[in-house]
Parts: C-alpha cells; structure tokens; sequence
C-alpha cells in the first residue's frame, strides 16, 4: 500500500502526445503536480511526450517502476499486467475501463486482470477509476482538473461523479487533502486495505469514505 502513495518511481502506459487524450492529461498532471520521483511515458508510436524520453514498453525502462499507471484499451490491460509483474512493479492503478461494469466479457477480462496481478503479487487500484492524489509526495496521478491543495483530510470514493463533487467543493471552500483515491470496481484494493493505511498516516487526520458495496466487511 505504501507504494500506491508513495511510489518512487511511475511509469504511464498509454501516454499520449495528443492535448484532450487521457494518458496526456496523467502526464501533464504528474509535471504539473511537481511529482518528484522518476517518470516514463510509455508508448511504442511516440519518441516523447511532454518533453520526457518515450518508452516503447516497460520492459525498455531503464531503472526501476514502482507504480504502473495504465491508460490503455481494457482488452490490453492483461498484458501490460503481464509487463508490470516482470519489471518488478509493486503497484498498478489501471484508469482503463471495460470490465466488470459492462457486463460478462467485461466481467472475465478482469478476472483474467486479477489472476495476473495475484501471480506477480501486483496491488492493483481500479480498473475503471479516476487514479490517485497524494499531496505529501506531490504526486497528481490521475485525470482529474483539479488538483487540491496539502491539508489533513482523506478521501476515497467509489463514485467518479462524487470525486468530482468533492474536489470542485474542495476549491471553493480551500479544503486540503492528503490523499484522494478513486477505487473504480476494486478489483483487489479497497476501503478495508485503504483504512489499514490511512489510519497510521501522519498527514491524514480525517478519513472520508463514500462506498456502494462492500466485499470484507469484517476486515473493514
């Protein structure tokens, strides 16, 4: 879980040169957050992308890769899996929708996703979800316009359209965040895993949860 905050090192799979596409935005607000750790774009048809080298995949990456943000098609979403568990990756925060949320196929490709990540022991956020703040480590990994400012307060949300909410509620009442997560269709990491890490936090001294449905009830 540490990772998932704290990553050192994030590769972006599915970066894109193009204003508007998804894995620009991620990019950009990566920059634009003042993330401080090592970053990769990850694309074969682009040498570069906002002015950082281009990887044609991760295994291409030089260094290390402690976080695997990936933006590319659901269908090949169990590949990239593949790719991150091999370099080594501890964490993915898979944004890709086109899973469960759409029905049986959906449903079997992110079981396939899940059988993957078990494999290599790859923590996984999403799939389906907006990404995640961490202001502590200046780290602005998903697609969202608005990046809060540092403050004591923790959000997940199972709802984009609430993340949404709280973050322009959040401007307007100058309202800071430690962290804020969206947890998509939480294929493996949930508000149980999320409250085993917050509750220990030394930025966070508020925890708020929206949720829709619960699978470890007791362990939450």
């Amino acid at each position: 879980m540490r990772s998932l905050f704290e990553a050192s090192s994030i590769a972006v799979v599915g970066a894109s040169q193009k204003e508007g596409k998804i894995g620009h935005i991620i990019v950009r607000n990566l920059i634009g957050s003042g993330y401080r750790g090592s970053l990769y774009p990850v694309n074969p048809r682009s040498a570069e992308v906002l002015g950082l080298k281009c990887y044609p995949d991760l295994a291409s990456i030089p260094g290390e890769v402690e976080m695997v943000v990936v933006v590319v098609p659901g269908t090949a979403v169990p590949q990239v899996m593949e790719e991150a568990g091999e370099k080594g990756a501890k964490v993915a925060v898979v944004i890709s929708a086109g899973f469960r949320e759409t029905g049986r196929e959906g449903a079997e490709l992110e079981r396939r996703v899940g059988e993957i990540a078990r494999r290599h022991g790859l923590r996984v956020l999403g799939p389906n979800c907006m990404g995640v703040i961490s202001t502590s480590n200046s780290m602005n990994a998903t697609f969202t316009n608005d990046y809060p400012r540092e403050g004591p307060v923790a959000i997940s949300s199972q709802s984009g359209a609430i993340c949404s909410v709280v973050l322009d509620w959040a401007r307007a009442t100058r309202i800071g965040f430690s962290k804020f997560i969206s947890v998509g269709n939480k294929l493996d990491i949930d508000e149980a895993d999320l409250l085993g890490y917050l509750k220990d936090d030394e930025q966070t001294a508020v925890i708020g949860l929206y949720i829709e449905g619960m699978s470890k009830g007791q362990e939450f």
